[in-house]
């Protein structure tokens, strides 16, 4: 069986075509994997800003415990805002009573204040022994309005330099506690 030079020739290395082809298929699987990794950015500085609204406000559960009589007489209410830091505490050796109760208010809001958006509530929502607290803490996840999860309406704002932006949405993580004072 004699081949022709027509058919030598077709056979002979790749067209143009095929490696365009695969050029687009290489392309497109990089893409997708370059958009999966923003969207893992995005997903665990959510998480990030989570995980310490949850510190937050073990520490000042554990700060109400260790002043259980100002916190059972209702003394750690406090609106959302950053309070005054207190520094009555570095200096004194034995700190206890309102000035224990300012100076952990005051650094747990500032501690609060340092994510993004933060603000930190504690409302007194039963009076008495025991007395019961809802603490709150809010802060602005950006990265939830780009991400599209369910729910999320993103706000628009306009920023200290008057650009308009879209600011994420508000979340907030509660916890509801009771000090008993024995």
């Amino acid at each position: 069986m004699k081949k022709t030079l027509y058919t030598i020739r077709n056979q002979h290395g790749f067209s143009m075509m095929e490696i365009l082809v695969t050029l687009t298929i290489v392309a497109t699987a990089l893409l997708g994997t370059a958009g999966l990794q923003a969207h893992a950015l995005k997903t665990s500085k959510g998480s990030e800003f989570r995980n310490q609204a949850i510190f937050l406000s073990a520490d000042i559960v554990e700060r109400m415990e260790a002043n259980k009589a100002e916190a059972v007489a209702g003394n750690y209410a406090v609106a959302a805002g950053k309070g005054a830091v207190s520094t009555a505490c570095e200096v004194v050796a034995a700190c206890a009573g309102p000035d224990l109760t300012a100076y952990d208010l005051g650094n747990w809001q500032a501690a609060v204040a340092a994510l993004p958006s933060g603000s930190g509530s504690i409302a007194l929502t039963t009076a008495g022994n025991p007395a019961t607290y809802t603490i709150t803490v809010s802060w602005t996840d950006r990265g939830a309005a780009a991400a599209g999860q369910a729910g999320v309406v993103a706000g628009v704002g306009t920023n200290a330099a008057g650009v308009t932006a879209a600011t994420g949405q508000e979340i907030a993580a509660l916890t509801t506690i009771k000090i008993i004072r024995n």
